[in-house]
């Protein structure tokens, strides 16, 4: 099982560059759990639940989860159906940040 939701990051505004190649490739393995790598720029997973309701209490889940970390995702929330979008805007790509985060919403 991944440790990525223990981890802590640093802040995002302390520069870097976005990940590719068998890095992202090793954390994207690690994280699992369908999460997608799009075109090598965002993470994205879709959820589903039986109604409007169970979406939008896991939408202000994951909120408290991206406020505690200060990183901040793409949500789109429908009727029974949200979709979760992260990439490191500094970077307008990935970095382990955004693992970290994908992994923390697993858990909620």
């Amino acid at each position: 099982m991944s440790n990525l939701a223990e981890q802590k990051c640093p802040p995002c505004d302390q520069g870097g560059e976005a990940l590719a190649g068998k890095q992202l490739e090793d954390l994207q393995r690690e994280l699992g759990n369908g999460w997608k790598v799009v075109d090598g720029h965002h993470l994205e997973k879709p959820f589903t639940f039986k109604d409007f309701r169970q979406a939008l209490d896991f939408t202000n889940k994951i909120g408290e989860v991206a406020e505690e970390m200060g990183h901040h995702p793409d949500i789109y929330l429908t009727w029974g159906k949200v979709r979760v979008t992260i990439f490191t805007h500094k970077v307008n790509g990935l970095t382990k940040n955004d693992f970290v985060l994908a992994a923390k919403i697993e858990k909620k």
